[in-house]
């Protein structure tokens, strides 16, 4: 997949890959069905992933966003982006080969995140770049076990494999890999996935402004009131 980064390689020295579907009705936030519609939370989905996008690119980072649906639909939307498709296999076969196509491609490190978290702080990214220059590999642990950020230095696809994704085991297993395998493991600040109710109230508490917020204030607050 390296081919795909070729005019991009000398800007991302600071890449931070971001996992990103295609928001069709029925394939994304399917936890939120009901109460919200298919339909619904497909737009809640867009919104969070073009506020994620946008915010990365704000900052002092290149967002290289590994995407499963139509090339043509993430061009247009995310254009003079980096696009590198996710590829075939679960999800832990597809987070490795993203994390391994951008160490491939000249970054001294890389991080790992995904759509679900619109308000994840800049200085977390910060954190987890600076920890990586000690470090092989580093996490941000999310409330319901597994993690919103992943990152390396050094590729260990230990850390990738035989995990029940989706699960409240992720980030337990994958610290029991890490020891396992002797790779040093930092775990940074915590912070919180999108993908439910009460997550999504969560998200309105404490980043009002964020856009993601604004749009389920204004789309989707009867829902967010009961």
């Amino acid at each position: 997949m390296t081919d795909f980064l070729g005019e991009f390689r000398p800007k991302m020295r600071r890449s931070v890959g971001v996992f990103a579907k295609q928001p069709r009705p029925g394939q994304v936030k399917t936890r939120l069905c009901p109460p919200l519609s298919h339909l619904e939370a497909a737009e809640l989905y867009r919104v969070s992933l073009e506020e994620t996008v946008q915010r990365l690119a704000a900052g002092p980072f290149t967002p290289v966003l590994f995407y499963a649906g139509e090339l043509d639909y993430f061009r247009t939307t995310f254009p003079g982006h980096v696009l590198c498709p996710q590829g075939e296999g679960d999800l832990g076969q597809r987070m490795e080969r993203a994390l391994l196509t951008l160490l491939q491609a000249g970054c001294r490190s890389a991080l790992l995140v995904g759509s679900d978290s619109p308000d994840l702080p800049l200085a977390l990214l910060e954190s987890a770049f600076t920890a990586l220059e000690t470090v092989a590999a580093v996490v941000s642990p999310a409330a319901d076990g597994g993690y919103v950020l992943i990152g390396e230095s050094r590729h260990h696809p230990e850390l990738f494999r035989e995990i029940p994704w989706s699960s409240d085991l992720v980030l337990g297993l994958t610290r029991q890999r890490a020891a396992a395998a002797g790779i040093p493991l930092r775990e940074l600040a915590g912070w919180e996935d999108v993908d439910d109710l009460d997550s999504l109230r969560a998200l309105l508490q404490r980043s009002p402004d964020s856009a993601t917020a604004g749009h389920a204030r204004q789309r989707l607050g009867s829902y967010l009131s009961l």
